[in-house]
C-alpha cells in the first residue's frame, strides 16, 4: 500500500518531502501519475453501459442557464488538454478498442514522463 500523508516522528506530525516521496515510492512525479490514471478512468468510462450512473453523469446535459463569469473547468477539460498535449486524436473510438487504448496510455506514459 503507499500513502502519501504525513509521518510521525518523535510524537511530531510533519508532511513528508517531495526528495522523500521520490526515494520510497519510486514515483518521480505525482502529477504525472495522476495525468496516466485520468486517461485510464477515461477509458473505462467511455466503454461503460449506458446505463450505468458515471456514464449518465459523463454524457449527461445539465438544463438551466448557467451563471455569470468565466465557464468553470471541469474534469473532462482537463482530460482533453492532457490529450492534446500528447497529441492524440479521436480519443472516444480508440477508447472503445481496449488494446487500442491501452497502445495510447503506453504512448502518453513515455511522452508524459519525458527524457
Amino acid at each position: 500500500m503507499k500513502l502519501y500523508g504525513p509521518t510521525k516522528l518523535n510524537g511530531q506530525w510533519r508532511i513528508k518531502t517531495n526528495e522523500e516521496l521520490i526515494t520510497k515510492y519510486k514515483s518521480k512525479d505525482i502529477v504525472t501519475v495522476i495525468k496516466i490514471r485520468r486517461l485510464e478512468w477515461l477509458g473505462h468510462v467511455i466503454r461503460m453501459n449506458e446505463t450505468r450512473s458515471v456514464k449518465k453523469i459523463f454524457e449527461g446535459k445539465l438544463e438551466g442557464r448557467r451563471g455569470k463569469g468565466r465557464l468553470r473547468l471541469r474534469w473532462i477539460n482537463d482530460v482533453e488538454d492532457d490529450l492534446r498535449k500528447i497529441c492524440v486524436k479521436r480519443q472516444r473510438t480508440k477508447a472503445l478498442d481496449r488494446e487500442e487504448w491501452a497502445s495510447t496510455i503506453r504512448e502518453a506514459k513515455a511522452k508524459l514522463k519525458g527524457p
